[in-house]
This record gives structure tokens, C-alpha cells and sequence, in this order.
């Protein structure tokens, strides 16, 4: 089962606990090693000066002729092995093995006849001791470890907190919301130390109130170069309907009514780009609306209605977007052209070549056409944007067998 992180958990949080823990359990160990090496050394240091110095003792009375004192013989029950080997080859020793179940330190020494002379001295004390100190080292170096990677994991958390923030004001960036900004107040209050979360922050505020910038003045051109247009050609267009009939003249007329199209287009798209689009939500019924739509745009274009709905929507944009896509499927696409009516559901359909790769990928893009197509680009970006307005989505896509699928889902009217 793959493990869920929260929101906020990223490969970044995870790494840097990861090596925080790592980095600890390695510091604890060393610390902990290092002072369980000292006090063992001292301890046993300890009790094996004791231990000999009861040996030299127990040498002297035994060479004296003295009785031995407690605790102490010549190759007494018990004596681990080694040390009597090493004693009885004329060497001193000590060592610490196990005697009727308790820790016991021995010393041994050669006397005569490759015999050994021991002393056991009681080493349970000290055995407590390191036992208790190896416990001790133990729980500390947990409690250490744990609160350092609270502590590191809290640290951690709050600067990937910041990155999702700022990744998230970068996503609402690119889908469109030129408004959106981190506003990080690291970057408000010149006093607080600047780190890089906060330069990143910043710069992504600048870039996104630069390209706004920009991106308004193009709009206040599209906008004003549309509309200073729209009085001369309403001179063109009236000078063009007293010229004598003649094919001259039709191609004049057909110019002038392509060139007010294209202006009105600029300027809905200016109204789109600025959000100043109101609606008019009324209920409607979706397989009329849709044979209202065929039938203006004069085309031969088939109408089937799976099922029926009613949809609140403003009539007026709906028709638009339906004209859009119904007209550029018969100029950019082949018969038959198809358009289905599913509940709330539309598919406008041809057998054409289909979509180009980039619209399918970016969507629609203005003034941009592909494969000797004509057009500037503009009925399907108009499609889009007031598809948006209407609360509706529009998706591009082309059907297996061939042709280009648009299909616009509409919003339900509350309890059906």
C-alpha cells in the first residue's frame, strides 16, 4: 500500500527528515559510544587496581606462610581458563567472567609449582553501574533524537509550506489569474532576514505584476485599435452599398463585411480578456436551442438529441459558442458535421483531419491556423472565453476514426 502524505508533504520534507534523523541516530550513537568507552574504562580500571592490589596482598600472606584471606586461593573453583594459563606461565592478570551467577572481577598471579593465585573481587556494583549507564544513554539519545527532528521536521515544514504557497500562486498564475501573489511579509518588512523563499516569492510577484502589466496594455491596444476602426468602416460599409452592382463591387462588400467581423471579434475578445462580460441567465431548453443555432448558421449540419435538458444559461452567449464551433467545423473540417445533445452534454463533431497538435495541447490560440488552414483563430478562442462566462467547459479532442470532437458541458438547472 503506498503511503499518503499531507498536502504540505513533499519529497523535499521527506529528505530533509530523513537526513535530520540519519544525522542524529549517527551523533547519538558516536556520543554514545564514546562515553560508555570512558566510564567503562574507568570502572574497570577501578576494580582491576582493587583486584590486583587484593592480589599482592594474598602474594604476600601466601609467601609468608599466612592463612589467605577471603575470596582469594591458589587455583580456586572457578578461575576462568585463560587467566590460569596465563598465570601459571609466570604472568599477572585480570579478568571479568561470571562466579556463582554474579559479575567477578579476577586477578591471578604465578606461584610455586606453575600454580595460580587468585583473588575474586565482586564486580556486580560496577556491572549495575555500566548497565544503568548504557539505559541511560539510551533513553537520552532517543528523547535527543526525537525532539531534534520535531524540531528539525517543524523547520523543514515551514519553509515547504512557503514553496507550496508560492507553487500554488505560480499555477494560478499560468492557468490565468494575473491578480494572484504570494505576498510573502518577508519581502514587505526590509528588517526581517531575507531568505532565498522570500527572494523566490518576491521575484514571482515582480514577473506576475510585469507580464499583467504588459499584458494590459495589449488589451488597451486590441480594445482601442477595434474600436477606432469601427467608424470608418461603418463609412466604408456605407460607401461600399452605393457602388453599382458588379462583381467589383462584391468583392468590395465581401472585403469590408470580413473586415467588421474581424473588428467585432477583436472587441468581444477585448471584453473577454477585461472580464467586463455580465450575464443574463435565463432556463432554457438545449435540443431547441441547438436546432435555432443549425438553422442560422445556414449550414447542412445533422442535429441528434440523445436526451433533453434544461440548462441555466444566458441564450445569447450559448448561441455564439454553439455558432463557433458548428461554423468552424464546416470551414476547417469535412462533412458530415454532427451536433448531439446529451443532458447537459454538447459534441460538435466533423470528419476532418482533426484538431492540429498545438490546439490540443494549448488550446485555441488567436491568430494562429496550421496546415494551409484560412482564419485568424479567433471563433474558437471567442468559444472558449464564453464558455468561461457561462460557467460551462469546453474541451478539444479528436475522435479515433477521424474529425475533431468539441464538446461543451453545461451547468444543470438546480434539481434536475
Amino acid at each position: 500500500m503506498r503511503l499518503v502524505l499531507p498536502r504540505w508533504a513533499g519529497p523535499l520534507a521527506v529528505k530533509a527528515a530523513a537526513f535530520i534523523t540519519v544525522m542524529c541516530c549517527a551523533l547519538a550513537a558516536l556520543l554514545g559510544v564514546l562515553v560508555h568507552v570512558s566510564v567503562t574504562n574507568q570502572t574497570v580500571g577501578q576494580a582491576r587496581s582493587l583486584a590486583l592490589s587484593k592480589l599482592a596482598d594474598a602474594t604476600q600472606a601466601y609467601e609468608a606462610g599466612d592463612a589467605l584471606l577471603p575470596n582469594a586461593g591458589v587455583d580456586p573453583r572457578g578461575l576462568p581458563a585463560p587467566l590460569r594459563t596465563l598465570a601459571a606461565a609466570g604472568n599477572r592478570g585480570t579478568m571479568v567472567s561470571s562466579h556463582d551467577g554474579r559479575p567477578t572481577m579476577w586477578a591471578a598471579g604465578p606461584v610455586a609449582g606453575h600454580r595460580a593465585l587468585a583473588v575474586a573481587v565482586d564486580y556486580s556494583q560496577q556491572a549495575r553501574t555500566i548497565d544503568g549507564l548504557d539505559h541511560s544513554i539510551m533513553w537520552s539519545s532517543g528523547l535527543a533524537i526525537g525532539a531534534t527532528v520535531l524540531v528539525g521536521v517543524f523547520a523543514v515544514t515551514r519553509v515547504t509550506r512557503r514553496l507550496h504557497a508560492t507553487a500554488r500562486v505560480a499555477r494560478r498564475i499560468s492557468a490565468g489569474d494575473l491578480d494572484s501573489r504570494v505576498d510573502d511579509p518577508r519581502t514587505k518588512d526590509p528588517s526581517r532576514p531575507q531568505d532565498e523563499v522570500a527572494a523566490v516569492a518576491a521575484a514571482l510577484d515582480t514577473m506576475a505584476s510585469s507580464l499583467q502589466s504588459k499584458l494590459l496594455s495589449e488589451q488597451r491596444f486590441t480594445a482601442d485599435v477595434a474600436h477606432e476602426l469601427r467608424t470608418p468602416l461603418t463609412g466604408l460599409h456605407a460607401a461600399a452599398e452605393l457602388l453599382p452592382p458588379g462583381r467589383p463591387t462584391e468583392l468590395v462588400r465581401d472585403r469590408v463585411a470580413a473586415l467588421r467581423t474581424l473588428t467585432e471579434d477583436l472587441l468581444e475578445i477585448s471584453r473577454l480578456d477585461t472580464g467586463r462580460e455580465r450575464l443574463e441567465v435565463d432556463t432554457e431548453e438545449l435540443a431547441a436551442l441547438a436546432r435555432r443555432v443549425v438553422r442560422a448558421s445556414g449550414t447542412d449540419t445533422e442535429v441528434r438529441v440523445l436526451a433533453d435538458a434544461r440548462v441555466e444559461t444566458d441564450r445569447r452567449r450559448l448561441e455564439r459558442v454553439l455558432g463557433n464551433l458548428v461554423a468552424n467545423a464546416h470551414k476547417h473540417g469535412a462533412p458530415p458535421v454532427v451536433v448531439t445533445v446529451n443532458g447537459a452534454v454538447v459534441t460538435v463533431r466533423d470528419h476532418g483531419g482533426g484538431y492540429p497538435d498545438y490546439l490540443l495541447a494549448h488550446g485555441p490560440q488567436r491568430f494562429r491556423t496550421e496546415g494551409g488552414a484560412t482564419g485568424h483563430g479567433l471563433g474558437l478562442t471567442i468559444a472558449l472565453g464564453q464558455a468561461e462566462v457561462l460557467g460551462a467547459r469546453l474541451f478539444f479532442a479528436n475522435a479515433i476514426d477521424g474529425g475533431a470532437v468539441a464538446t461543451l458541458v453545461l451547468p444543470l438547472v438546480e434539481g434536475r
